[in-house]
């Protein structure tokens, strides 16, 4: 009897430690997580510039969109939180199809080694930041489940665990990556 009295004890210290250490984990992959977000996003951040310096050459006075495009670059690098980084992305992802909506109007633009090659690695982007938001919300949901579930639910009160925000697109529109066909026009 004295040694299942002892028992309770170190194994109820046990189950709080193995939760904690659970939730711990799970903060540093969301961490990391949004880290890996964060380095893919600043790389097509920096491919922007290029991109309109490609444009301006060849439709310079599309000055408006080109602007937008920048506005639009600087207001994604300059948001924090996962909803506002998220708001920020959705413009920049318009003004990019109105960039890429300006190559059907100049042909001269399609034709451009410089301009497709950046297409085609801002699409490539575009797939590598989906497949990392797609991880990071996976992560944060299993954070945000273990938070809210009983018993784990206890030690994140105690220890003070907070959910975490979803890195989510707002219109279904904006779920595709660009997409411009450099091909003759369809009927």
């Amino acid at each position: 009897m004295l040694l299942v009295i002892l028992l309770i004890p170190i194994l109820l210290i046990v189950i709080v430690i193995a939760m904690y250490n659970g939730l711990v984990r799970l903060r540093v992959q969301c961490d990391n997580a949004w880290s890996d977000i964060d380095v893919q996003l600043k790389r097509r951040y920096d491919l922007v510039p290029n991109l309109v310096e490609t444009v301006k050459g060849y439709a310079g006075h599309e000055k408006g969109t080109l602007e937008a495009v920048v506005q639009a670059r600087n207001s994604a690098m300059t948001a924090q939180g996962p909803a506002a980084k998220a708001d920020a992305e959705n413009m920049l992802t318009g003004a990019l199809r109105q960039v890429f909506a300006l190559a059907e109007a100049y042909p001269q633009l399609r034709a451009v080694e410089s301009f497709t090659q950046l297409q085609n690695t801002l699409t490539q982007l575009e797939d590598t930041i989906q497949n990392a938001r797609r991880y990071y919300n996976a992560v944060v949901r299993d954070l945000n489940t273990k938070i809210q579930v009983f018993p784990s639910n206890i030690i994140a009160g105690m220890f003070n665990f907070k959910a975490r925000e979803f890195f989510e697109v707002s219109a279904p529109a904006e779920r595709e990556a660009p997409k411009v066909s450099f091909g003759a026009p369809t009927a």
